[in-house]
């Protein structure tokens, strides 16, 4: 995505989904769109958490956009139901929920961490949770019902996605709960700590709670969110809805996409069918 939208185009999109991928929020009982949000308390806490130093891994192939593309998941790689979309839908999947200006009076660092809080918030709508990808991008989504599964593979050659993972990493202390206003309707946002199969040289994730309203009604949306690095390269995973977040999918996800884009990266094919991955 490229920048954040004027509040006129805010006002008028409705199209909406979770990774950063985007489950929509302008979903309600009677078809309507944005609406106003709840107010909530912000709070958070100061520590992050300490992150291991960054191990360099095996040397690997330079990720090429035909490899991302074959790196990218499939429908028989997720659990559910799951149905693939077009390219061209899911690289337009937006949520309005997601906008919005921090409130920086909560924090007890106040711009330091309300920055992180915003950082997180915007890279959600914007798809782009480790930051711009410097090389090669490709992206797939997935629907089953109101929800949505946004998967990315990147590669972050010329930057370090390392930091982005750290950063993930502080999210539930320092984003534990806080205050977002977009055209003086405001939401509840809270981030909490996440897990992951130990894949990958370094993996993080957390679950993004924000409790508003769509269509005059009371609404809340979740979305589990997961990265997983491979040296400089990245799969990146968001999913959830108005029904709630998709933690089992999610691990599968990062876990059998990880092991593709490794194929990809040693030269090989990644396996058509899963139950070939051990």
């Amino acid at each position: 995505m490229t920048g954040r939208p004027s509040p006129l185009v805010r006002a008028l999109s409705t199209t909406v989904a979770a990774g950063a991928l985007l489950a929509t929020a302008a979903c309600s009982d009677d078809g309507g769109t944005d609406g106003s949000r709840v107010p909530g308390v912000a709070a958070s806490q100061v520590a992050g958490k300490k992150q291991p130093a960054r191990q360099t891994p095996s040397p690997t192939a330079t990720l090429s956009t035909d490899g991302a593309r074959a790196a990218l998941i499939t429908e028989a790689d997720i659990e559910d139901d799951w149905t693939q979309v077009k390219d061209t839908e899911a690289g337009n999947w937006h949520d309005s929920l997601l906008i919005g200006t921090v409130d920086v009076s909560g924090f007890l660092t106040a711009k330091a961490q309300a920055a992180d809080c915003q950082r997180l918030l915007d890279s959600l709508f914007d798809d782009d949770l480790l930051g711009r990808p410097s090389g090669s991008s490709e992206l797939r989504g997935f629907e089953q019902g109101d929800s949505r599964l946004l998967y990315q593979v990147a590669s972050y050659d010329r930057t370090d996605p390392q930091d982005s993972l750290n950063w993930m990493a502080a999210l539930p202390e320092k984003c534990d709960q806080f205050t977002a206003t977009d055209d003086g309707e405001q939401r509840t946002v809270q981030v909490v700590d996440a897990s992951l199969p130990a894949v990958g040289d370094a993996r993080e994730a957390v679950r993004v709670t924000v409790r508003g309203t769509t269509g005059g009604t009371a609404a809340t949306l979740t979305l589990d969110v997961a990265a997983v690095r491979v040296g400089d390269d990245a799969v990146t995973v968001t999913a959830g809805g108005l029904d709630g977040g998709e933690d089992d999918s999610v691990r599968q996800a990062a876990k059998l996409g990880t092991q593709r884009l490794k194929d990809v990266l040693a030269g090989k094919t990644p396996a058509a069918n899963p139950s070939e991955i051990e």
